[in-house]
């Protein structure tokens, strides 16, 4: 099984309230791994404004989410990841929508992820189950990162009456019908980050239509 499967799947969750330095409102879902193959990094979480956008550091995987962030109909959701700081091996992160229950055992959404190795993933968590939407597939639209070890990747959901689509940087990297795992799309919007990342994210919003 890959790494990251094991990251999302093999976990101990816990619900906290972030720091005052962070957005008001926000809190954090940590996913901790149980996984000895491939533990979390020392340290906690840390998430916080910085300059006109946020800033996740995570030792451990985490959902990042404020109660009064929802969208439904037809919208899109988006926000810009800067990969400040790539782990030792594939981890990802992206945009989290259609959540409801995100502070419970009952949690459940749909999510949007990049790689620093170039793929793309969607998925569909209900409690501690995970299940594909589109399998994780490569994209030359999912910027890797540089000799920095940076990269920014601009993410898209466009959800539509019958079809939501993915767009990295503009393009079109994949669709699912919207039924089955991915008939709910009404409800909160946020962030997911694996294990081992340190990312910033830009202009998370929604449009309507």
């Amino acid at each position: 099984m890959q790494r990251f499967v094991v990251a999302a799947l093999a976990a101990v969750l816990s619900v906290v309230t972030v720091s005052a330095q962070a957005p008001k409102g926000w809190k954090i879902r940590a996913d901790r791994s149980t996984s000895a193959t491939d533990p979390d990094a020392a340290g906690t979480i840390k998430f916080e404004t910085m300059g006109q956008g946020l800033h996740a550091t995570n030792p451990q995987a985490a959902t990042y989410f404020n109660p009064a962030n929802t969208a439904s109909g037809n919208y899109t959701v988006k926000g810009t990841f800067t990969l400040v700081k790539p782990s030792g091996h594939t981890n990802y992160y992206g945009l989290a929508f259609g959540g409801s229950e995100l502070d419970g055992a009952g949690q459940n959404y749909l999510y949007f992820l990049v790689a620093q190795d170039g793929t793309f993933l969607v998925k569909h968590r209900a409690g501690d189950a995970t299940h594909d939407v589109v399998a994780k597939t490569p994209s030359d639209a999912v910027k890797k990162p540089d000799a920095s070890g940076k990269s920014v990747n601009a993410l898209e959901v466009r959800v539509h009456a019958d079809k939501i689509e993915f767009a990295v940087n503009g393009t079109v990297v994949g669709s699912t019908p919207k039924s089955g795992m991915a008939a709910k799309t009404d409800g909160l919007y946020g962030i997911r980050i694996n294990h081992q990342l340190e990312v910033h994210i830009d202009g998370l919003a929604v449009t309507k239509g």
